[in-house]
């Protein structure tokens, strides 16, 4: 127990230097390059999201916005097919996970065995809502972009839901900031990823409803 207990705290001290780590990028020249490389590393395996840079980065210009969440997005993207690439060409030695499968599940933060396989399991029916709700929710991108590839999911299914989701997901907190200023920024950081489930969740209920109306 005592073992267990200091291996979480040592993953949540680790997580926290990566996030001041993140932060610091918003006070350097290099702050656009940074939240680029950012999107697109958290897209395959990087554990912080973009958003915290995001709003770091247009609290310090909010002229920017639409720019940095332009940016935010595109690179998302690309690392997204980043993802999609490991799990197609690298996931499986053979029958079994192969090194890089098995890095990721001892390594990345919500990134396990079980999360791999439900989502697995849910892309024979739900593809595009699949890749969809992950990259609009806090559902961790990562997991979705790696096993669309073992999954081989149509790539160009692929692309255009996250291409929306993404775009949604960051051109709305980067408008929020833009709009309100400093005093969203608490409220982005307590409710916007219940708030993004929720907004999911009644647009499915809004397909539902259509389709046995039509």
């Amino acid at each position: 127990m005592v073992a267990h207990y200091s291996y979480k705290q040592y993953g949540l001290h680790i997580h926290r230097f990566l996030y001041d780590w993140v932060l610091s990028w918003a006070h350097t020249p290099f702050g656009e390059r940074a939240l680029f490389v950012l999107a697109l590393a958290e897209s395959s395996f990087f554990p912080v999201p973009p958003d915290v840079l995001l709003i770091a980065l247009v609290l310090g210009k909010r002229e920017t916005f639409v720019r940095l969440a332009t940016l935010c997005s595109i690179a998302s993207v690309i690392g997204g097919l980043a993802g999609y690439g490991i799990g197609y060409f690298l996931w499986y030695d053979g029958d079994s996970y192969s090194k890089i499968a098995l890095f990721f599940f001892n390594n990345i933060p919500g990134f396990t065995v079980e999360t791999f396989t439900a989502a697995r399991q849910l892309y024979d029916a739900y593809s595009f809502w699949i890749v969809f709700t992950a990259g609009f929710t806090p559902i961790p991108y990562k997991v979705i972009t790696i096993t669309a590839g073992v999954a081989n999911i149509n790539i160009f299914i692929f692309v255009i839901a996250s291409m929306i989701s993404r775009t949604l997901r960051f051109f709305l907190v980067a408008g929020l900031i833009w709009k309100f200023g400093e005093p969203i920024n608490a409220f982005i950081n307590k409710w916007f990823n219940v708030l993004s489930i929720v907004f999911v969740i009644l647009l499915f209920a809004g397909f539902y409803v259509l389709k046995y109306m039509v």
